[in-house]
């Protein structure tokens, strides 16, 4: 098998710009915007680039540091849920201001809390006002330099990287994380910040009020520079943005957009969009990659032929894109959720479908995608499928994201074991909800997987694979000094050594550190020897 657990087998090249836009949709939805904000706002960023006279690298850092700009974002929404409820309302609600001053403090004491009883929500503040500015510093360098490591997985030019380190700088030198100034940001940068808040106030207000803003935040948030050419040209830069099919306008425009890429080069961009929809929560880490090689593994299992195994490998690496349109208020609710909530939850399979439906290549993945929450019994969602319009690959990855859900935590209940994982699929199978042969073919998978004793990757000892994985739930040093019966330095002692045996020094990285070596959703006895 290969060793990321790709599937053999001949499969069409797809187009890393296609691919990439998609991750601009997804992007999108956790921003609270509808699909396609960063696509047109990268049509502005680039119209705005030519008239400045960038030369072709800097308009190509320009592209894509629009396009997928705010990805490390993301990456922080536990964090971000924890401090202000609704990460994606909280979102959404930061391009109405300057983000800086008063008005982005009221904004954020605004949600701090938001959900809470009054007096509770009032103590959230003002234990939040505090350490405000140290608590969204501490984000914003997540976010940083996550957008970064991102960025490199995502295959970009190492200068979008570099660029994504200034994403919350700001002119006037009141940004984070290191308050630069002026034309120490680089001005793909200027550029970036002044395109994506004019197609949310253009989109909004009308050309008219976005030239308001603009002229508001010039000088403080946006490089006087671009803002007057936004000014001067503002007619022209926009023309047309809300009458053409934005999709092919972008990618017509994408620096990359003729490469194909190969078998190999797709199914790693894919894997980087899995991490990239993991991270979301510290509960799911590595789960889209499990669900991909127990599929994977599965339709060998049964005999499927190669590209139906392809298929269903490249069906479990996307299959939870749309999960970015759900907050995390939601994904860690530790009660039982609401109708509304349940209706947000169950729209997320056809929201994978939304990002990815017009990427050419992936049209039988995404079909399969969709329907991994569906049951025979029509008890599934989105769409209540039942029986025969299951198909065989339908039906396999609908078993093998099951059971990799099951070896992992939720906020409700603790991961099970192996053991527990099977005997609950079994009860599935034998209730009609999911295909006995399928399940029998999953759990023949995950025995294969499993793999002999090898050393820890990077030097780590058990406790400290342990500690990882902790870690990359989002337990802090106090809760991981609890749930192992250690004193809180220990586990700081403990958290810190791991950090400089993986060359990490946020959750963040510890999340996709742990992934990579394989330390996600595996039993801490049995190293995988990556």
């Amino acid at each position: 098998m290969h060793p990321h657990g790709r599937p053999p087998g001949p499969d069409k090249g797809l187009s890393r710009a296609e691919l990439l836009a998609a991750v601009s949709l997804a992007i999108d939805l956790g921003l609270g915007q509808p699909m396609e904000h960063m696509l047109r706002s990268s049509l502005i960023a680039t119209r705005i680039a030519e008239r400045m006279g960038l030369d072709p690298q800097q308009r190509a850092t320009v592209y894509y540091a629009n396009l997928i700009g705010w990805i490390g974002c993301h990456a922080d929404s536990h964090e971000l849920s924890a401090l202000f409820g609704d990460d994606i309302a909280f979102r959404a609600d930061t391009y109405t201001v300057d983000m800086t001053g008063l008005p982005f403090l009221r904004l954020m004491t605004g949600h701090v809390g938001r959900g809470l009883p009054g007096w509770k929500r009032g103590i959230s503040a003002a234990v939040f006002l505090v350490a405000a500015r140290s608590q969204v510093a501490t984000l914003i360098h997540s976010h940083c330099s996550s957008a970064g490591v991102l960025s490199d997985r995502m295959g970009l030019d190492g200068q979008v990287g570099q660029a994504l380190a200034y994403a919350f700088e700001r002119w006037d030198g009141r940004g984070l994380p290191n308050g630069c100034r002026g034309e120490g940001i680089p001005v793909e940068i200027h550029i970036a910040h002044v395109a994506d808040v004019v197609e949310v106030h253009l989109r909004t207000g009308g050309l008219e009020h976005a030239k308001d803003v603009l002229r508001c935040r010039r000088g403080s948030q946006f490089s006087p520079a671009v803002a007057d050419v936004f000014e001067r040209d503002a007619a022209a830069i926009v023309d047309g943005l809300f009458d053409m099919d934005v999709w092919i306008a972008a990618l017509t425009r994408a620096p990359d957009r003729d490469r194909t890429l190969g078998a190999e080069e797709s199914d790693e961009l894919l894997r980087a969009m899995a991490d990239f929809v993991d991270l979301k929560s510290p509960f799911t880490l590595g789960h889209s990659r499990g669900v991909a090689g127990l599929a994977a593994g599965a339709a060998r299992h049964l005999g499927m032929s190669p590209p139906d195994v392809t298929h269903l490998y490249r069906a479990g690496l996307v299959h939870s894109l749309g999960k970015m349109g759900v907050s995390n208020q939601i994904w860690e609710k530790k009660g039982p959720l609401t109708t509304a909530e349940w209706e947000r939850v169950r729209m997320y399979p056809d929201l994978t479908g939304r990002i990815l439906r017009r990427v050419n290549g992936l049209e039988s993945v995404v079909s399969v995608a969709m329907k991994h929450r569906e049951r025979l019994d029509g008890s599934g969602f989105p769409r209540g499928i039942a029986g025969a319009e299951l198909t065989a690959k339908d039906r396999l990855l609908a078993a093998a994201e099951a059971y990799q859900g099951l070896l992992e935590p939720r906020p409700h209940r603790p991961a099970l074991d192996a053991r527990g994982a099977a005997d609950r699929l079994g009860e599935e199978a034998r209730a009609g909800r999911l295909d006995a042969e399928s399940v029998a073919a999953v759990l023949a998978a995950a025995g294969q997987r499993q793999s002999r004793r090898t050393p820890w990757p990077a030097g780590l000892t058990d406790r400290e694979v342990e500690i990882l994985r902790l870690v990359a739930q989002g337990r802090s040093n106090k809760e991981i000094a609890a749930e192992l019966f250690i004193a809180e330095k220990t586990a700081r002692n403990h958290v810190e050594r791991v950090y400089a045996k993986l060359g990490v020094n946020n959750r963040t990285q510890a999340g996709l550190a742990a992934i990579d070596r394989g330390l996600v959703g595996y039993p801490v006895d049995a190293p995988v020897g990556k």
